[in-house]
């Protein structure tokens, strides 16, 4: 093991996990008009609703595949689950929503790249941004043959024990990652970039997505119109009814009105 190793795999991630979560609490306390996607729907909808769909649906599984799969304590599950078995469901199901992250993905980045009026009005992080992410999951498809070739499940404990070592704070050694093959070393270096990152990107719309989830359960807002129908109140508004005239009583003169003489007349 050499030092370069012994830095990417035991330090960095360290570094780009204190940079993830500081970075997001510190935009989000300084600059929070920032924190938005900046959605080109309006100019161009396009390859927009099916490449957001795809993309979407696929890197949400991904992540929370990744999220279960290497946090979740082997114990929880060894008892009904072999390893074995959680490694081919990773190859299948992580194969198959990968594919259709890369479908959307590639449609988000033709669409941004070639497309005169929404290039034009791109920030040179948000393609930086798609084209790390393309990247990333090019270099995870790539792992599948690998995974497929040590079915048996030991890779894939020993990345989860360094990703649980590396959350709970415990001493990492990144000699354990020493020999793997290419790709998986490639993917976490990728990953960890990504975290790095992510606080100077469009990426912090996704804790936005995350907090979203209160709606669900909130109550609901009673909403009352102030506003007045004119119309029928003008219809229904009742006539103003006019006075009878009073009887003059007998022997009072009459009176009438008089226009003032002009003293110039």
């Amino acid at each position: 093991m050499n030092s370069l190793h012994g830095f990417l795999f035991g330090v960095y991630p360290y570094i780009c996990l204190t940079v993830f979560l500081l970075g997001s609490l510190i935009r989000f306390d300084r600059d929070q008009y920032t924190w938005k996607s900046d959605s080109s729907q309006l100019l161009r909808t396009g390859l927009l609703r099916w490449g957001s769909n795809l993309f979407h649906v696929g890197i949400l599984f991904l992540f929370f595949g990744h999220l279960v799969g290497l946090l979740a304590p082997h114990a929880f599950y060894a008892h009904f689950l072999e390893a074995s078995v959680k490694q081919k469901i990773a190859i299948y199901s992580g194969g198959l929503f990968g594919v259709l992250c890369f479908i959307g993905l590639s449609m988000l980045i033709y669409r941004r790249m070639f497309d005169e009026r929404i290039r034009y009005t791109s920030h040179k992080t948000d393609l930086a941004i798609l084209l790390i992410l393309w990247v990333q999951l090019v270099v995870g498809l790539i792992t599948l043959p690998f995974s497929w070739a040590h079915s048996d499940g030991s890779v894939m404990l020993i990345l989860a024990d360094w990703a649980q070592r590396i959350l709970t704070l415990r001493t990492v050694d990144a000699e354990v990652l020493w020999g793997l093959p290419w790709p998986y070393l490639l993917h976490i270096v990728f990953g960890m970039t990504i975290f790095l990152l992510f606080p100077f990107s469009r990426l912090v719309h996704v804790w936005s997505g995350f907090a979203s989830v209160g709606y669900l359960f909130r109550p609901y807002q009673v909403v009352r119109s102030r506003r007045l129908d004119v119309g029928a109140t003008t219809r229904t508004a009742p006539r103003p009814q006019q006075q009878p005239a009073q009887a003059r009583p007998a022997g009072q003169p009459s009176v009438t009105s008089v226009k003032p003489e002009s003293k110039f007349s």
